[in-house]
């Protein structure tokens, strides 16, 4: 049946994690910043679709910038990011707000028609990171694949995750942490980790549930919760992969390596 089947395309699209206690405006605040590089992706920005969802916004009383509006796989279907509210779809003349997935099938597997230009503004955003910001815990021998990883001490599935970074560095995938504290409660632990002289030792004796003391400084933890709100994450682990997509919530080593290296650049 239709409906067993969606059903089972969501619970299959579930990411194992700890869920931020402010979920819901997380999600809401995921695209309240602007997303220039929403426009450099392969499809390029409609500027008549553009013009028209500015003009009917206006018409039913609303100010709405609107920052692109990107042809889809679907035939007269846009993918649109506006400043203030979150991504969604719109048709040619810019007469509807459509939220939510649009699943294409009739192919092996069915597929989000978003993935690939959400993953292009991921790569985007997370290359543009500067590694003096990252706390990374390099690939052991040759690297096959590089992954992103929005963490929060306080997160026992990111415990979990950590206790493993042994293993998954074994196989050859290196990990590059930012910040994603879940709640205000756990922003100061992060900036002590992000302020530390040893950044990996701090991260390593807050995963064990250790008590961390470090100067104040000018850390990169409220940069990295913005932008893991723009890439939609709402709660921790959020793993990327190099190419923009995310493949976590929590996976065990294997799964995690197996996955890194499918979806690499």
């Amino acid at each position: 049946m239709l409906k067993t089947f969606l059903i089972t395309f969501s619970i299959s699209s579930v990411l194992i994690g700890c869920n931020s206690p402010n979920t819901e405006s997380n999600t809401s605040a995921s695209t309240s910043s602007t997303k220039a590089a929403a426009v450099s992706t392969d499809g390029q920005s409609d500027p008549e679709v553009v013009a028209a969802l500015e003009a009917n916004f206006k018409a039913s009383g609303y100010e709405q910038k609107i920052l692109s509006a990107i042809p889809t796989k679907m035939e007269g279907m846009y993918w649109v990011t506006a400043d203030g509210m979150p991504d969604f779809f719109s048709d040619k003349q810019g007469r509807y707000v459509v939220q939510g997935q649009i699943i294409e099938i009739g192919q092996a597997q069915p597929v989000d028609i978003r993935s690939d230009l959400v993953a292009d503004i991921a790569k985007e955003e997370l290359a543009a990171v500067d590694k003096d910001e990252l706390i990374i815990y390099p690939a052991k021998g040759d690297t096959k694949a590089v992954v992103y990883a929005f963490t929060d001490a306080d997160c026992p599935y990111c415990t979990k995750l950590h206790s493993e970074m042994a293993d998954i560095n074994a196989q050859g995938i290196e990990v590059r942490y930012l910040a994603w504290p879940r709640s205000e409660a756990s922003i100061p632990k992060m900036n002590s980790i992000w302020c530390s002289e040893d950044r990996i030792a701090a991260m390593d004796k807050a995963k064990s549930g250790q008590a961390l003391s470090a100067p104040t400084c000018d850390s990169p933890v409220q940069s990295h919760i913005e932008l893991g709100r723009r890439l939609g994450v709402s709660g921790t682990p959020a793993i990327f992969t190099e190419s923009g997509y995310q493949i976590g919530g929590y996976l065990p080593a294997k799964e995690l390596a197996k996955a890194a290296i499918a979806n690499q650049q």
